[in-house]
């Protein structure tokens, strides 16, 4: 009975039968890199001009508001979901009277596009009401740290992420954290009054 001759062996003593099972694995591995390649988003969501439906995480809730690509945060805040408590003031990020809280960072609402807020979440001072107001709220009622009322609610908001930040924060610490805020009324030394009240209650040494 006459055998075919058995065929070589591949490079470095690899057989047929190797090489055809590493070609197949590789295959089946080079398919499913370019199926995840595929799901895998090449880059940020662009936006043409026009109007386009936002979903907002705003005070704890899932807000849609329908804006231009232009459009501030404050704006959407103010005009698309009727949350005026931010106010509009310089509108040039100078004053901080529009100051909300963005992942917990104090944030010029006047100097982000509502676009970029997308996906975090954002506090307004809205956030601070209810049957009974926020500590730090009756703290500035109580230290009488607001007057004409217009740098108030972005001062509180600047006050809590500072409370929150610090837990106990210096003066120091306070002037710093507050740069961004101007008063027309010069009352810090009231705003800083009100903090530390705030911090006091929170450690069980109210005032």
């Amino acid at each position: 009975m006459t055998h075919e001759p058995r065929p070589p062996a591949g490079p470095a003593g690899v057989s047929r039968r190797a090489f055809l099972k590493g070609t197949a694995a590789a295959s089946v591995a080079s398919a499913s890199l370019a199926a995840a390649t595929a799901s895998t988003p090449t880059g940020p969501t662009t936006l043409g001009p026009g109007e386009h439906e936002l979903l907002l995480a705003v005070n704890g809730s899932e807000r849609k508001v329908t804006v231009e690509t232009r459009t501030t945060l404050l704006d959407a805040l103010r005009n698309g979901l009727d949350l005026t408590g931010s106010k509009q003031v310089c509108d040039r990020g100078a004053c901080g009277a529009c100051t909300v809280l963005v992942d917990g960072l104090p944030v010029h609402a006047c100097m982000m596009l509502a676009v970029d807020a997308t996906g975090r979440q954002i506090r307004t001072v809205e956030s601070l009401d209810g049957a009974v107001p926020h500590p730090l709220v009756q703290s500035f009622v109580h230290c009488d740290a607001l007057q004409c009322g217009f740098c108030t609610p972005g001062m509180v908001m600047a006050s809590l992420a500072c409370l929150e930040r610090r837990g106990q924060p210096t003066r120091e610490q306070m002037a710093e954290d507050l740069a961004g805020n101007l008063c027309r009324c010069g009352t810090y030394g009231r705003v800083m009054d009100a903090i530390e009240r705030t911090a006091a209650a929170q450690q069980g040494g109210g005032r």
